[in-house]
């Protein structure tokens, strides 16, 4: 059964429903989605919803219309506030990135239009970035307006990329097709234009109980994400601290009595 987010202002910057076990966030200002703080709070809280759901195991974000995933910040607010105010916009900016992060749910950047600056930043905040094809650029081109991409742009592009070629992309600021991130990495898969967000909802569907422990995907994206951050030694501790708290889940008895009983195993992500 789909539900409605219900946000502080009179204007809806960000759609949220969700349906058979899936959140789907739109960010609604388009045609370029470009986020102010007003779409940063309402984006925080939606995502803060979804995280709380308990039917919810699978988090898609996608852009409003077909021309952008997302632009970025929007210049013309940038432009008109204080560098102070500039400072802590790019500070909550990374909080709410950085809780889409950790949110131990997977998320699905959906790529349906050009996806540049700050809109790709978002989309690197996601765990999987599917991209839909022949439906518009990619990169980081913030080195234009003297600046460079500042909510966790260099740090996540880097991790992704490597550092060699994540500096000439963000230096050069070149934008490039959906095809050429998939080759390096960026893009997890590109699929058809006409039926894209029908792949997209297929491809979450895998991830879903019964046919998957959406607990045991929800503790490997926590390893992988907070793990990289530690010593070897910590995130190994850490592994197996996550590993114990699965063995105790209805899902993990669940999973090895089908493997013994040669069955599909039924999962319900507890």
């Amino acid at each position: 059964m789909a539900t409605t987010i219900t946000v502080p202002t009179t204007e809806a910057l960000i759609n949220y429903h969700t349906k058979n076990g899936i959140a789907w966030i739109e960010m609604n200002d388009p045609p370029a989605n470009t986020y102010t703080y007003e779409m940063m709070e309402q984006l925080d809280a939606a995502i803060l919803k979804a995280r709380m759901d308990v039917s919810v195991h699978v988090i898609v974000l996608r852009g409003a219309g077909d021309k952008f995933f997302s632009a970025g910040a929007n210049i013309k607010m940038l432009s008109s506030v204080t560098p102070e105010f500039k400072y802590y916009f790019c500070l909550h900016a990374n909080e709410t990135l950085a809780r889409l992060e950790q949110t131990p749910k997977l998320v699905i950047a959906t790529l349906n239009g050009h996806t540049v600056g700050g809109g790709l930043e978002i989309a690197l905040a996601a765990d999987i970035r599917l991209a839909r094809r022949d439906a518009g650029k990619i990169g980081l081109p913030e080195v234009a307006l003297g600046v460079l991409p500042g909510t966790g742009g260099t740090q996540r592009l880097s991790r992704l990329v490597g550092k060699s070629r994540s500096i000439e992309l963000m230096a050069t600021g070149r934008t490039f097709s959906f095809e050429e991130a998939e080759e390096m990495g960026l893009v997890n898969q590109v699929l058809e234009r006409d039926s894209f967000f029908e792949e997209v909802a297929v491809y979450a569907r895998q991830f879903l109980p019964p046919a998957k422990a959406a607990r045991a995907v929800g503790r490997i994206k926590r390893s992988v994400q907070s793990g990289l951050e530690m010593p070897f030694s910590e995130s190994l501790a850490l592994e197996r601290e996550l590993q114990q708290q699965l063995f105790q889940s209805d899902d993990a008895h669940e999973g090895l009595a089908a493997y013994v009983e040669k069955r599909t195993p039924q999962f319900n992500a507890k």
